[in-house]
């Protein structure tokens, strides 16, 4: 509280600095960053995930937080984690756009179309499941291939392999 006592100059220093202090840290929030560097291949993917993904999943190299932390506080939009849940390769997470996920019950068919989808496909098969815990007898997602799609051109059919879910 500012005293009738104090001193003009001290009276505006104090409110000056309560000031600069809400600033800096208001200024603090938010300012999560897209971690994929801009000269990657996957940078483009990373901006449109973030974009159009990230309300509903989290993936921290697009700096998207839209899955619930808490199960019971969680929202039916709510999508997965990608930090800890592995989408390989790159045909299945196209599936998923095009399909509105796997269940088909919230998320929308076709958010993204064409090279964007395939952009968003490549960007979650290289950087989903990196922070997934270490269980035993299955493998790390970094070691399943990603095998990424082409930008242009014909895709190649979702084998049996890639359709099965996990």
């Amino acid at each position: 509280m500012i005293s009738a006592r104090m001193s003009r100059p001290a009276k505006v220093l104090l409110v000056f600095g309560a000031t600069m202090a809400v600033a800096v840290l208001s200024a603090a929030c938010g300012t999560e960053k897209i971690s994929v560097p801009k000269s990657s291949a996957a940078y483009a993917g990373a901006v449109l995930f973030s974009q159009r993904c990230g309300g509903c999943h989290t993936l921290s190299y697009a700096a998207t937080h839209g899955s619930a932390a808490n199960i019971r506080t969680r929202l039916v939009t709510n999508g997965p984690n990608f930090n800890a849940r592995c989408e390989r390769p790159a045909i299945r997470v196209l599936y998923a756009i095009e399909n509105g996920g796997f269940s088909g019950a919230y998320m929308p068919q076709n958010i993204v179309v064409g090279k964007q989808a395939r952009e968003i496909a490549d960007f979650v098969a290289r950087y989903a499941g990196r922070q997934a815990p270490l269980e035993p007898n299955v493998e790390r997602c970094t070691q399943k291939s990603k095998d990424l799609l082409p930008l242009t051109g014909s895709i190649p059919e979702l084998s049996s392999s890639a359709s099965s879910s996990s």
